[in-house]
C-alpha cells in the first residue's frame, strides 16, 4: 500500500484518512453555511463547530485510550461511545 516506510497499519491510514475527511466536510459545511458563530454550550465555553469538533476527537482519543488500558482491543464498544460522545458534543456544548 506505499505505507511500509512508516510501519502503519490498515486501521492506522483509515484513522487519518477520517481525520483528513473530517477536515474536509467541515470546510464544506462552512462554505455551504456560512458563519455558524459561536455558542454558548454547557460546558460554560462560547465555542464555534471547529471547536466542537477539535474537543469531540480529542474526547474520542482519549475515550479509546482508557478503553484499550482497561478493557483490551476489541474497540467496537469505544467507538460507539465515541460517535455518541461525538455527537453530544455538537448537539450541546
Amino acid at each position: 500500500m506505499g505505507l511500509s516506510w512508516m510501519a502503519w497499519t490498515g486501521p492506522t491510514a483509515a484513522f487519518f484518512i477520517f481525520i483528513g475527511l473530517c477536515f474536509v466536510a467541515m470546510s464544506v459545511w462552512e462554505y455551504v453555511s456560512p458563519g455558524g458563530g459561536p455558542r454558548h454550550g454547557a460546558l460554560g465555553l462560547d465555542t464555534t463547530r471547529g471547536d466542537r469538533l477539535f474537543i469531540s476527537l480529542l474526547g474520542s482519543a482519549f475515550i479509546f485510550l482508557g478503553w484499550l488500558a482497561l478493557v483490551g482491543p476489541d474497540l467496537w464498544v469505544p467507538l460507539a461511545i465515541a460517535v455518541a460522545y461525538a455527537v453530544a458534543v455538537f448537539r450541546w456544548v
